[in-house]
């Protein structure tokens, strides 16, 4: 049974406030300061302000800024990427509203790279077909937005609570959010589990990588927020679509945790994928060669892999020599060279590993959740942009033009006062600490980049093991309690949508099920929680 709620002490303080945003990344630096004209902010993150996932943000944003380019060949290559499941009207919002979004970043602060002219200058990434990524410090783009917004938070006068496990949703007697539970871990902050009550509530609390045992998101990045949604009973989509990132910097056999990113921007800029013998494998597979989305690029690694017996690939950007690896890739070069890797004079070895996750807490258009007054943003959310398969450098775009589009729906949204959040009820149990690393074994082994029916439902059997002993009070409550407990929840919700879907299509890949299905499949998988147990049902999609 996954529980409803988090066995918590019950709150120790109360705050109160208008709007509670869930994370510092872009997603929620950007909601609260553009909400913040529309009442009291309070923006709460779980480590420090640039501790998520923005910061690691290499490539760069996407958005339809040369003059030889529009926003309908950035639609189109985005729809491409997303193999049928995209929500065309989001993705249209996304590539309209980019631009100008992107121009306000810059009105914020942010600084991008410059051509020779004085222009943005442009790369080109995984899936596009121009060149339309801007980038910062060369590979450090995240870096520089979140220090960007984070200057700009500085005047606005957002209050700030650092060191801020979410635990869960309050609602009102009707139903509606009426704010969240809190562990604070900060000093010179209120101690302990405590409430904050506020009249609506943001989730930005990005992905969900830590469930798989190597990936390139951070530590923080447990699912907490589609873990608490789906307790809360909000409807949560497309949950199977994990994009493995094709090139992360291999660290030897066993290596666990957050690992180096090699970004496609590298081989935006002409590196190779070989093997061993030096054959440009992917050459054949697609007619982008090493630049086919990313999906197409992580499975033709690992058939190569497997066809070889060899434990990685090789990244070879050697021609691309030392003043573009100093000027374009500094941050990569330093990772390298950190770990006995010269990229300017030696292939370097990568594999895939869990980036990213195409789904998530199902949204409107203005980041409206199934549940009046809760909202969602950034990687956390999904908003039908991304479908199958994310396309390089829309996520960051994602954050930021939704972010904006909640804050322009909230003023009507908004209302009267929230009512007063009702005692939480439900079944309440935690997971054991130390169930983190059997959870990202069985995900690893079983719903990684190559899935059957046989590893999933083994995947199943082992983790409702490890739910069976949530109710019996197996473990204390305190954050790495509850951080097991979102892993559980959130990898037994994954699993429940990839053993669902019997077809291969974009990040997912059954190999009983090796092709597309548009007649059966052509759709989206809602999984709910109910009774302590998942729901998954299947929508299909109008053929327009």
């Amino acid at each position: 049974m996954i529980p409803r709620l988090l066995a918590a002490p019950a709150p120790g303080w109360t705050a109160d406030t208008d709007v509670v945003v869930i994370g510092s990344g872009i997603a929620g630096l950007v909601t609260a300061l553009r909400c913040r004209p529309h009442g009291r902010v309070l923006l709460v993150t779980k480590a420090l302000l640039d501790a998520g996932s923005t910061r690691w943000a290499q490539g760069g944003i996407a958005a339809a800024l040369a003059a030889d380019d529009d926003p309908g060949e950035h639609l189109a290559d985005t729809l491409a990427a997303g193999v049928g499941l995209c929500d065309e009207e989001a993705v249209r919002v996304l590539v309209t509203e980019g631009p100008d979004a992107v121009r306000r970043l810059i009105d914020l602060g942010a600084q991008f790279d410059r051509a020779a002219d004085g222009s943005i200058a442009l790369t080109r990434e995984g899936g596009h077909r121009r060149r339309r990524i801007a980038h910062a410090g060369g590979d450090a783009t995240g870096a520089e937005i979140s220090r960007a917004l984070r200057a700009a938070l500085k005047d606005a006068d957002i209050e700030v609570v650092e060191h801020a496990l979410v635990l869960d949703l309050l609602k009102d007697a009707a139903g509606r959010a009426a704010g969240v539970t809190l562990h604070v871990m900060g000093e010179g902050q209120p101690g302990g589990v405590g409430a904050v009550r506020a009249r609506a509530v943001v989730l930005a609390t990005g992905g969900l990588g830590q469930v798989f045992s190597a990936t390139t998101n951070p530590d923080v990045s447990t699912g907490d927020g589609v873990a608490l949604a789906l307790r809360a009973g909000a409807e949560v989509t497309d949950l199977e679509f994990v994009q493995f990132h094709p090139t992360v910097l291999w660290l030897g056999d066993g290596a666990r945790g957050q690992q180096p990113l090699v970004s496609e921007a590298v081989r935006g800029e002409g590196a190779h994928l070989v093997d061993a013998s030096g054959t440009r494998f992917m050459v054949g597979r697609h007619e982008l060669a090493e630049l086919a989305p990313r999906d197409v690029v992580a499975k033709g690694i690992m058939i190569r892999m497997r066809e070889t017996g060899a434990p990685h690939m090789l990244l070879d950007g050697r021609h691309l020599g030392a003043r573009l690896w100093e000027r374009r890739f500094p941050t990569i070069l330093a990772a390298c060279r950190d770990r006995g890797i010269d990229p300017v004079t030696e292939p370097i070895p990568v594999v895939p590993a869990a980036h990213y996750a195409s789904g998530g807490v199902r949204t409107d258009l203005f980041g409206r959740t199934s549940i009046p007054g809760l909202y969602a943003c950034g990687e956390v959310a999904c908003t039908g942009v991304h479908g199958a398969n994310r396309l390089a450098s829309n996520s960051l775009l994602e954050g930021l033009v939704f972010a904006e589009r909640i804050a322009a729906a909230l003023p009507d949204d908004l209302g009267p006062a929230a009512g007063e959040p009702e005692p939480p009820q439900g079944a309440q149990g935690l997971v054991h600490p130390d169930a983190c690393t059997e959870i990202q074994r069985i995900m690893t082994a079983y719903a990684g980049v190559l899935r059957d029916a046989d590893g999933l439902a083994a995947a199943v059997r082992e983790l409702d093991r490890l739910a069976a002993t949530a109710p019996a009070g197996a473990a204390e409550p305190g954050v790495a309690a509850w951080e097991a407990t979102n892993l559980l929840t959130v990898a037994s919700a994954i699993v429940a949508a990839a053993g669902r879907r019997t077809e291969t299509r974009g990040s997912h890949w059954r190999e009983d099920h090796p092709d597309r299905d548009d007649d059966a499949w052509r759709g989206h998988l809602v999984t709910r929680l109910a009774g302590g147990g998942l729901t998954t049902t299947y929508e299909g999609m109008a053929i327009r």
